[in-house]
């Protein structure tokens, strides 16, 4: 794997306003993504996870500057995107694309998949106008769709199928990175493996870059390199997939791993339920944002903002946003069950 930085975001925050009084002035923001930084390497498929509203999807649309974002620095393959007229940013969007989650809201009902792939290659001009006809039927094979299926309407295919055209859209200006927006959720698990199978294929034989934004995590360690856990729009731990699966440090990422299901009903296995709601993202927590729901939250937690580090037990590159880590390191023992917020699926459920 080429280990240059294809893209490199800095500090990036997208807050949306909250306006109201009789003169509609802004009183206070949505903090969707908060100072959050973070790198993508050519070739290199990472993963941004959390639980919905975290901010995952809001980071991956800030990226491409489908929302302009508030404050921060996004530099894709060594240019500021943020510096970027429209004009200049619309050439720049023939190597930045994205799959949507939704691939029949993302396709446009009146076109055929024929004009919806030549009104691509047209804006970005990547494709002569006499050889498009031959280009959309090559990229609809390579998709595993026959050619003729370019005269159809997106209502006349399956969810699958038309998924494999949303890959086809991007695919047909030959980008650099690709964003995967929850990409496989919308589709049967058999659908999902045939997707997913289809975008590794891809990534081999064209060297593409994908963010891949998912609340799956089976999905995700099957396709990830590296893997960005996110909680109410902060990065709380990162690291490759072998380190977070396997040596997850956070107690959010330790949460979401147990939720992973185990296709055997002989196997028994402890699942951390976490107490409370996810604070609002208008107004969050001081201190560490997960401290409200957090089994081994201490007073720091609430007044201290956690910054991502590694520690001497941790894999080269693995880093976690949690105050307990050093509790960890210096051999300090963990709380007990007892003590904590955190309830196991053996326990007996309090009584309501």
């Amino acid at each position: 794997m080429s280990q240059k930085e294809l893209l490199k975001v800095k500090n990036l925050k997208q807050y949306f306003p909250i306006k109201g009084g009789i003169f509609g002035r802004t009183v206070n923001n949505v903090k969707a993504v908060d100072d959050i930084s973070f790198t993508v390497h050519e070739g290199e498929t990472v993963s941004v996870v959390g639980e919905s509203g975290c901010g995952k999807s809001t980071t991956g649309r800030a990226i491409l500057r489908l929302d302009n974002p508030t404050d921060g620095t996004v530099e894709f393959d060594g240019v500021n995107l943020l510096d970027l007229n429209k004009k200049e940013m619309r050439k720049m969007r023939k190597d930045m694309q994205i799959i949507f989650q939704d691939p029949y809201a993302s396709l446009n009902p009146r076109q055929t998949v024929r004009e919806t792939l030549r009104e691509a290659m047209a804006i970005q001009n990547v494709v002569p106008k006499e050889k498009r006809a031959d280009r959309i039927a090559e990229l609809l094979e390579t998709v595993g769709l026959q050619p003729y299926h370019a005269d159809r309407y997106p209502h006349e295919f399956s969810g699958g199928q038309r998924q494999r055209i949303g890959i086809a859209r991007a695919l047909s200006v030959d980008p650099k990175l690709i964003v995967c927006d929850e990409a496989v959720s919308a589709l049967d698990v058999s659908i999902q493996a045939q997707v997913l199978n289809l975008l590794k294929k891809f990534q081999k034989e064209m060297n593409l870059t994908y963010l891949f934004i998912s609340h799956d995590l089976g999905v995700v360690r099957h396709i990830s390199d590296r893997v960005i856990v996110m909680y109410l729009g902060k990065i709380v731990e990162v690291g490759d997939k072998k380190s977070i699966f396997e040596n997850p440090q956070h107690p959010y990422t330790k949460a979401l791993l147990s939720a992973i299901p185990v296709p055997d009903p002989d196997h028994n296995k402890d699942r951390i339920f976490l107490q409370g709601d996810v604070p609002s993202p208008i107004d969050p927590p001081t201190g560490c944002r997960f401290h409200t729901r957090c089994p081994f939250a201490t007073e720091r937690c609430k007044e201290e903002t956690p910054e991502l580090r590694s520690a001497g037990y941790m894999a080269e590159g693995h880093q976690g946003a949690c105050h307990y880590m050093e509790l960890i390191e210096s051999g300090e023992h963990q709380p007990t069950r007892e003590t904590s917020n955190v309830r196991m699926l053996d326990e007996e459920p309090e009584k309501v």
